[in-house]
């Protein structure tokens, strides 16, 4: 499918969610910022599928436990799920509390053309963002679109600059949290099974308890994150659970304990017939692993949908009461096509657009397989139950790409402490270069100064080798320009979107007046 194609099929599902929010309008004035503003929204949500839901599913692409057609119908179908059965009645109006509804003053249509640049103007730098191939966190787009039609709107002095200073936090969070994550369960199956002598032996006993922690992992994620609107109906069917309006901690990890116990009695005889005729090798203990990665994706983007959906419908869903209820409240109830719109065009964008962020996230970072992979999908659950308890700001993208680099710096860290042909070629290239250091100190003392010259230069030379070879094995396992060009996109996010944001907050005030 080529390009024209593709923006074809998105255009014309922006145009179908126009004609909708059209037919509508009912006695609504000024609905034609509703129209523009559900265009808006049907883009953004396009935008999230095409970046954000890369995250969930690459490493199990990367790893080759799915090819990216099945990645992409598994995805689209739980993330549409997420968003429509777990996606939430009511939503903030401002996203993170960022800036003061009240210093709107009541004038519902101000609000609107801020929550419509923001929309416009987080979209257009996923857009971008996308086609850069740098994933980027969806929340801190909207975000940086928030808070630039905030300022435009109301001043520097609408903004909570805390909010703002523990949003910058989770920049440097999100990602260690998820790498050192990543990196731990990495390094308990490479210790405990890979280096073994006996792998399927270790695999049989270890892989089971890995699977069984994956699980818990998610079922309490899922409970915390994902069932905040069904959770009334289940307390009202399962009446021994405390009369709670929304899962608490305590509940989500009883629910995950219990998770634990079922998929631990479940998988450990599947494991224990699987590995027999298996060969003692790593590539079949990678096997082992892939049907929980499956899972993981899946699970992931139910989670993902059900909680980011607001991203996209947030804004839209306070445009539609801000112009129904001509004021500006707090808090809104998201009508169903508004959340159709969300869930559908995140499906939409992910078929149209996701495979260039996908192969990013799970090809062009560091090499993955199986157990990476999986290592990677357990820091993404782990990593956001932890910080939400500890009331940390973190981001789901920064996480998951956090714990692809965190697998690829623990595999550079331990084939550094090993002997291999690599590792030989660099000693003994060093080996060279600390040997003409040595001749030039003798040479200096025999006071011959052409032989300096010649020393001095063939160190320098050999200075050069040694380092495009320590650059040349360290690319092998994370590719640095692209750590660099990422961190670089996730540090301009917000000051982008808000600029973006700023500039269309005038442009659409100018047109209306």
């Amino acid at each position: 499918m080529n390009n024209t194609f593709k923006m074809i099929i998105g255009a014309g599902f922006a145009v179908a969610v126009a004609f909708y929010a059209s037919s509508i309008l009912g006695n609504i004035s000024h609905g034609g910022f509703l129209v523009l503003a559900a265009v808006f929204g049907a883009y953004m949500a396009m935008n999230i599928g095409a970046n954000d839901v890369a995250n969930n599913v690459g490493p199990a692409v990367g790893s080759g436990a799915l090819t990216i057609g099945g990645a992409i119908i598994i995805a689209s179908i739980f993330e549409a799920s997420g968003a429509l059965i777990a996606g939430g009645d009511v939503v903030g109006t401002i996203k993170k509390g960022i800036i003061d509804p009240a210093a709107f003053g009541g004038d519902s249509m101000i609000f609107v053309y801020a929550m419509s640049a923001a929309l416009l103007a987080a979209a257009l730098w996923l857009n971008l963002a996308t086609w850069l191939k740098a994933p980027v966190s969806t929340t801190h787009s909207i975000v940086g679109g928030v808070l630039g039609g905030g300022i435009a709107a109301g001043g520097f002095s609408i903004v909570s600059w805390g909010t703002m200073g523990k949003i910058a936090a989770s920049w440097v969070i999100s990602p260690v949290l998820g790498g050192v994550i990543a990196a731990i369960f990495l390094y308990i199956i490479k210790s405990q099974i890979v280096y073994k002598e006996d792998k399927l032996a270790s695999a049989k006993k270890i892989v089971p308890i890995l699977v069984a922690i994956m699980a818990a992992a998610f079922v309490t994620y899922l409970t915390v994150k994902g069932l905040k609107k069904i959770w009334p109906v289940i307390v009202e069917t399962l009446t021994f659970l405390p009369q709670t309006k929304k899962p608490s901690i305590v509940i989500a990890l009883m629910f995950g304990a219990v998770g634990a116990a079922i998929t631990y009695i479940t998988v450990k005889p599947r494991i224990a017939k699987k590995v027999i005729g298996l060969e003692n090798s790593r590539e079949s203990i990678n096997l082992l692993f892939t049907i929980p990665l499956i899972f993981a994706a899946a699970l992931l983007s139910f989670a993902h949908g059900a909680n980011d959906v607001a991203n996209a419908v947030g804004p839209l869903a306070a445009v539609y009461d801000a112009l129904a209820n001509t004021g500006v409240s707090t808090k809104v109830s998201i009508p169903l096509w508004v959340m159709i719109v969300g869930g559908l065009g995140i499906s939409i964008g992910l078929a149209l657009f996701g495979p260039r962020l996908i192969k990013t996230v799970g090809t062009e970072i560091t090499e993955l397989d199986q157990m990476r992979a999986f290592s990677i999908m357990m820091a993404a659950a782990i990593t956001v139950v932890i910080a939400s308890q500890l009331g940390l700001p973190v981001s789901s993208t920064h996480i998951a790409v956090g714990a692809v680099f965190g697998v690829g710096f623990l595999r550079e860290w331990l084939d550094s402490k090993q002997t291999n042909v690599k590792q030989e070629k660099l000693q003994l290239e060093m080996d060279k270069q600390a040997s003409l250091k040595a001749s030039l100190e003798e040479v200096k003392e025999e006071d011959d100064y052409k032989k300096q010259v010649e020393l001095i230069a063939a160190h320098k030379a050999q200075k050069k080798k040694v380092k495009s070879l320590k650059r040349s094995i360290r690319e092998n396992y994370v590719k640095r320009g692209m750590v660099k060009k990422i961190v670089a996109a996730w540090v301009i996010t917000v000051p982008a979107a808000a600029m973006l944001s700023a500039i269309i907050f005038y442009v659409i005030k100018g047109f209306a007046v």
